[in-house]
């Protein structure tokens, strides 16, 4: 820890050191209040009401007897909601007609939005939803997704397919051959908080009291759709209570709003946990090929990995799960390719580590197979194919510390003692086993504009439009902010998720904190400038701005990621079939770690996310009704407490040379690779292979024991 010194006071170093949350004392207290808290005169209440069939028409909504009950105020539908544009590009790129709410009688998919009932109280508004009648004209469904089924396309989109070196040659000529289907289940982000909007009207702008990922994306959005200045839009989301990629732009801020002009005054829409299932995106089930190649000592020859995805028929999104390995494994002949066929299903989107999630359990689960028939070890074996520039891109690393992670995770995990055979640990009707996965997410980082304010009695005051989603994202800043002015954090108060504040990128992709805390430092070395000039500080202080977009447009192309090894040891009952996780380690290669205490509540938060994965999530749709079977927490299964072991989780000194902190970005890598460490512990522990998650335990008595007997 070093100090230094600001006038007659000394200071600590406070990046690197564990800090409490500074607002952790007003959520335990529950002063810290949530999108759906927020108290507001005359405030009215919004339901939704889906639709019942997974395709078709609507034919009517019979709102008359709805308009009736006690407390409506309206019902809105697509024959009396305000009109908006539909054709305008988003953040992504392109509109996504999910924005296109009450705009048309068409339905794509079992629960979409087909009306809102507005009312005095929420009880009010929820009855009179529930007995809303509306008539449909159905048509035939399919939801039904599969490896290779017709439709199955590869979309004409930058990265979505690789090509080096003659796969097929390589192939032949290899000497160990790996050639396997993996599949993963659809999974839902399911964030404690749903998702919650209120709308106002304020001296002719639009307010909107959010949870989201980005107070600035949210705003532009609404900005564009309904045809407003952006300077008309004002989006504040002060508390989350988690996001994890399905906060964005959903049709409950579109409808608050919609419902908000109508009646000219406040209006709140929150979405129950069921409409979530429908309304707010998932991760797309996948189907995964994958071919390796290898000679007689283990070094790649062949690398094939294909993957597909589902999506809706009236948006795009690809789950590019086989993009996993492009940064990973040299091989002669690199081939990664990723397709998707569109079903009548709501469209998925980004959830924790898109892409990377799903293909590393394909991948690092091929991996552990190769070693397997190379009698090699699986640590080993991953060293062995270790490249020196990119694979596909030829480009140099910004750093690439994979290997001390697990040289660094087998000296603490204990992983010398291991015996490689499967099947032989055992304490009763326990099998025990081992399982280890390489863990990587690329860096990533965003223009973003902050504001730091020196004021009049010695404290300063940050404004940047971050969000913190519950990843000490704004304790993380005010340690960053501290250290650059060389103060105590005590003496910062940072303020975030207002979206007056100006542009910022958003919370996901692992590049929140990166980018958010470039931005804080060039406006704290802009006002420390001014200050060394001994001006004095008025009553309104004296402020300095910033904007990182051409910092960010000089840098070097350069292949940069984050990495980690995943351990994990597993039990698995022979006669019920029950996998326990008893212990997981991750060790860490991604950047300057800001605020250790929070840090690794996100590696272990990722880490026990990649349990939930291996051994319990999925969704499951009726492919007669096109609906999801059990669309709650208690259908849904995740890890509970008592699913989860001690989970050891550290980091190995890694800073960024090129990033202002030394930031990587930590959200997204502890997931990574956690199912795969899983499963091959399960292998390890029975000899049994598993491919199709989640690892069930009527999977495991189907596989059978090591002696070759199949439980029924």
């Amino acid at each position: 820890m070093t100090t230094t010194t600001t006038g007659t006071t000394a200071v600590t170093g406070a990046v690197g050191t564990a800090h409490t949350r500074v607002e952790g004392l007003a959520k335990v207290t529950g002063a810290a209040r949530y999108a759906g808290e927020i108290p507001f005169a005359e405030l009215a209440h919004g339901w939704l009401v889906l639709s019942t069939v997974a395709r078709g028409r609507i034919r009517s909504v019979e709102s008359a007897p709805v308009l009736a009950m006690p407390g409506v105020l309206a019902v809105l539908h697509h024959g009396n909601a305000p009109r908006v544009d539909g054709d305008y590009l988003g953040m992504l790129g392109r509109p996504d007609p999910i924005v296109e709410v009450f705009q048309h009688d068409r339905v794509p998919f079992m629960g979409w939005p087909v009306a809102l009932v507005v009312a005095e109280t929420s009880e009010q508004a929820r009855e009179a939803a529930e007995t809303l009648v509306v008539h449909y004209d159905a048509e035939s469904h399919d939801v039904a997704f599969s490896a290779g089924r017709p439709g199955t396309y590869t979309p004409d989109a930058a990265g979505m397919q690789t090509e080096k070196g003659d796969l097929e040659a390589e192939l032949a000529a290899s000497t160990h051959v790996v050639d396997a289907e993996y599949t993963t289940p659809e999974e839902h982000h399911s964030a404690m908080e749903p998702h919650a909007a209120t709308a106002r009207w304020d001296s002719g702008r639009l307010e909107v009291f959010d949870s989201n990922q980005g107070s600035t994306w949210v705003a532009d959005e609404l900005a564009k759709l309904f045809s407003l200045d952006p300077a008309s839009v004002r989006v504040r989301s002060e508390h989350v209570g988690g996001a994890f990629g399905a906060k964005g732009i959903r049709v409950h801020q579109i409808l608050a709003a919609m419902a908000a002009t109508v009646l000219d005054r406040p209006v709140r829409v929150v979405m129950t946990r069921r409409q979530t299932f429908s309304l707010v995106g998932y991760r797309s089930p996948t189907a995964q090929r994958v071919r390796l190649g290898a000679d007689s000592d283990g070094r790649l020859r062949a690398f094939d990995h294909q993957g597909q995805s589902l999506t809706s028929t009236v948006h795009e999104f690809v789950e590019q799960s086989a993009g996993f390995g492009r940064p990973l494994y040299d091989a002669d002949a690199h081939h990664t390719v990723n397709r998707v066929v569109p079903l009548d299903v709501p469209t998925p989107t980004f959830m924790r580590a898109p892409g990377e999630a799903p293909g590393s359990f394909a991948l690092e689960s091929a991996l552990d197979e190769l070693a397997e028939k190379c009698g090699m070890d699986p640590i080993a074996l991953r060293a062995r194919n270790e490249p020196a520039v990119g694979p596909v891109s030829g480009l140099p690393f910004s750093s690439r510390n994979l290997l001390s992670c697990f040289q660094e995770g087998a000296r603490r995990f204990g992983w010398a003692d291991r015996d490689p055979r499967p099947g032989l640990r055992r304490e009763g009707r326990w099998l025990l086993g081992t399982g280890t996965a390489t863990a990587t997410f690329p860096v990533l980082v965003g223009p973003s504009t902050a504001a730091v304010t020196a004021e009049a009695d010695g404290t300063f005051t940050v404004r940047i439009t971050a969000a913190d989603v519950g990843t000490g994202a704004r304790t993380a800043l005010t340690l960053i902010a501290a250290d650059a002015l060389k103060v105590a954090p005590e003496r910062v108060q940072v303020r975030i998720a207002d979206s007056d504040f100006g542009p910022a990128m958003l919370a996901g992709g692992s590049m929140g904190t990166r980018s958010w805390g470039w931005a804080v430092t060039a406006a704290v070395r802009e006002l420390r400038e001014q200050l060394a000039l001994g001006v004095d500080i008025p009553e309104q202080g004296i402020t300095a701005r910033s904007d990182t977009t051409e910092a960010l447009g000089a840098l070097t192309q350069k292949e940069r990621h984050s990495f980690g090894a995943q351990f994990a040891e597993v039990a698995v009952d022979v006669t019920s079939g029950e996998v326990r996780v008893r212990r997981m380690l991750g060790i860490f290669a991604a950047g300057r770690i800001i605020n250790p205490l929070t840090a690794r509540s996100q590696f272990i938060g990722g880490m026990t996310w990649g349990i939930s994965m291996a051994l319990h999530e999925e969704a499951v749709r009726d492919p007669a009704s096109g609906g999801h079977v059990g669309a709650d927490l208690a259908g849904y299964h995740i890890a509970a407490n008592a699913d989860v072991p001690l989970i050891e989780a550290d980091w190995i000194d890694d800073p960024d040379p090129e990033d202002p902190v030394g930031i990587k970005g930590i959200g997204e890598i502890g997931i990574v690779g956690a199912a795969a460490a899983i499963a091959n512990a399960v292998w390890h522990a029975t000899g049994a292979r598993h491919r199709h998650l989640p690892i069930r335990p009527d999977r495991v008595l189907q596989a059978g024991a090591p002696n070759g007997t199949r439980h029924a």
